[in-house]
């Protein structure tokens, strides 16, 4: 039991808020759009229901993938986040075309807006929800790839690290990025078609909200797709483990390194090369300093290494 808790807690935490967030909003967006007969706020709650059960999906996945490595399976179970977000994906593609399609129906047939007021009122609570889940991805984004962010600036610093967390957070950053820049594009369709001749826009909103839920459905699919083939290590990963094997003292080279990126974890593969003289108890010593080092390092969760004397010749840009 204590096994299972602690592995719950290891579980992606954006997502878990995710999930709590949208159990309410589909709920309270669905109550809406039934009173309302608004087909961006149909689009709205179908959106929330395809966010829970996704975020569901991979929280689950992420506690799974924490699991440890077994004989069966040595290299862990890092990659079980890649197939519980495909999974989630269908579901994205799923709701996506329930959405164009309603869309496509209130354009032909538009229909009169009622509970304003209501809409209102559970579109800015989803925007509040879902705003508050993306600042939680951000911050999740920022403590997985070693960012340094804080006020406005955690914004563009997630931007930029996105690609570099694991596919839990991606998914949950990519949903609510869109879930909350939705919630504003729905609440003014709405009050266009209710205030203005124009009665299409309510049906030509839930188009976009339903394309946008499959442009994320495409990013999510691909990143994971990729995932699941096996990648390497962004640049900034590898020159991280790089540097840390350049600076040992008798390390002249790195030969040769791979580094497969498994999930949010890293196993690394390397022939290093020590300077000459040395004895193989020496060199063997400096294997396993160099491994404990890389072990000690956030995520790398198997090392493999080689010893090879010094060839003469650079084969790794030396640090600095």
């Amino acid at each position: 039991m204590n096994k299972t808790w602690e592995l719950i807690r290891k579980g992606n935490a954006s997502s878990f808020y995710a999930v709590l967030g949208n159990i309410f909003l589909v709920i309270f967006k669905g109550f809406a759009a039934f009173l309302s007969g608004s087909g961006a706020m149909f689009a709205e709650a179908m959106h929330s229901g395809a966010d829970a059960v996704n975020q569901l999906f991979v929280f689950i996945g992420s506690i799974l993938a924490e699991r440890k490595p077994t004989p069966r399976f040595p290299t862990g179970f890092g990659r079980l986040i890649n197939v519980f977000c495909m999974g989630a994906v269908i579901v994205i593609t799923l709701m996506a075309y329930e959405t164009v399609r309603e869309g496509i129906q209130l354009i032909r047939h538009p229909v009169s807006i009622e509970s304003l007021w209501l809409i209102i009122f559970s579109l800015g609570t989803s925007m509040t929800i879902d705003g508050y889940v993306l600042s939680k991805a951000m911050r999740e984004i920022l403590r997985e790839t070693g960012a340094k962010g804080n006020g406005l600036s955690l914004i563009p610093m997630a931007l930029k690290n996105v690609n570099r967390a694991s596919p839990a957070t991606r998914l949950v950053f990519y949903e609510d990025l869109v879930a909350t820049s939705g919630a504003i594009l729905a609440l003014g369709a709405i009050l266009i078609t209710r205030f203005t001749p124009i009665k299409v826009f309510d049906g030509i909103a839930a188009i976009i909200i339903g394309f946008l839920m499959g442009g994320v459905a495409f990013r999510v699919g691909y990143d994971n797709m990729v995932g699941l083939i096996g990648v390497s290590a962004p640049k900034e990963v590898e020159d991280k483990i790089s540097q840390v094997i350049l600076s040992v003292p008798e390390v002249t080279d790195i030969n040769k390194m791979r580094i497969l990126q498994e999930g949010r974890f890293y196993h690394v593969e390397s022939y290093v090369e020590l300077r000459p003289g040395l004895t193989l108890a020496q060199a063997d010593n400096i294997k396993s300093t160099i491994r404990d080092q890389l072990l000690a390092l956030k995520d790398v969760t198997d090392v493999t290494l080689g010893i090879i004397e010094d060839t003469g010749v650079q084969d790794w840009p030396k640090i600095g």
